[in-house]
């Protein structure tokens, strides 16, 4: 039972970081058609610019701040002089997006050096509970929590408000909302950015579980997005929270009772999900 409760605890915390690259991806891959392939730049960038504030500062919460809109800016960026130009041609999106991946990498190499960066917990998430046992990581509950806060917010979002009902609707027909007199390019960009923050968030809250940040955490938790995109479906948020609960709980499981089928078994499941249900277990299977 002790065994049980650590491996939820950390499967659900490692679910909401997935969560927090993923739903975005979805976001912008379901509404804007982009398949983005520099989102886990923001991640890494988001992490970068968090322990940077964070030393510098020894403040938690600017840390946070400065990620979070540190790669709001660059997202909008990237989407006003690159990505916007490739709406509509997949091979150019591909094309532009894993250039952008491999320039702002490098840029972070040097920026901040090739070395990866140190961070600790701050002091009042740094202890645990123990429960018999069972060892609770006070930090992968803060992850939960803001996991689950995130969620109901984006939630509360796209089905309370104006601008969630406009972003439905451009999931499924985007030329209607266009003729409707509404300037889509606008929400595109604040879909982008949206989703740049929430993966600048991810990067933010990833370094201090792991103890630091290096410049391959973005390649390697893209693809981590990337699968729960395609097992969830795209565009769909709510497919997102699921397979990203999933593949943590999944990874959690593996990693402790089978870790040399660690590398193989997200890769395993897309593809018995594609085999079975190609548009995704919630796939909105919006045509383009």
């Amino acid at each position: 039972m002790d065994i049980f409760l650590m491996l939820l605890i950390n499967g659900l915390a490692e679910g909401a970081l997935i969560f927090l690259m993923a739903s975005g991806l979805s976001i912008i891959l379901g509404l804007m058609g982009v398949v983005n392939f520099s989102h886990g730049t923001l991640f890494l960038w988001g992490g970068y610019l968090f322990v940077w504030a964070y030393t510098n500062s020894n403040s938690f919460i600017l840390g946070i701040a400065s990620a979070v809109i540190g790669t709001f800016i660059l997202g909008a960026l990237l989407e006003v002089l690159f990505v916007r130009k490739t709406y509509g041609k997949v091979t150019a999106q591909i094309l532009i997006t894993l250039g952008l991946m491999i320039v702002f990498t490098d840029l972070v190499r040097l920026i901040w050096g090739a070395t990866p960066l140190v961070v600790a917990r701050p002091d009042f998430l740094a202890g645990a509970w123990r429960f018999g046992g069972a060892v609770i990581v006070h930090y992968r509950i803060f992850l939960i929590a803001v996991g689950i806060t995130v969620a109901i917010g984006i939630q509360l979002l796209l089905t309370k408000t104006k601008i969630g009902m406009i972003i439905r609707a451009g999931v499924q027909r985007s030329d209607m909302v266009e003729a409707l007199g509404i300037n889509i390019k606008i929400y595109f960009t604040l879909v982008f950015t949206g989703g740049a923050a929430l993966a600048g968030l991810g990067g933010a809250l990833f370094a201090p579980l792991v103890g630091g940040i290096s410049s391959g955490a973005g390649m390697s938790n893209q693809v981590l997005a990337f699968i729960v995109v395609v097992i969830g479906g795209m565009g769909s948020f709510i497919g997102s929270a699921i397979g990203s609960v999933f593949l943590g709980l999944m990874g959690a499981l593996i990693a402790w009772y089978v870790p040399q089928l660690a590398i193989v078994a997200n890769v395993t499941l897309m593809a018995i999900v594609l085999t079975f249900k190609p548009s995704g277990l919630f796939g909105l299977a919006v045509k383009k």
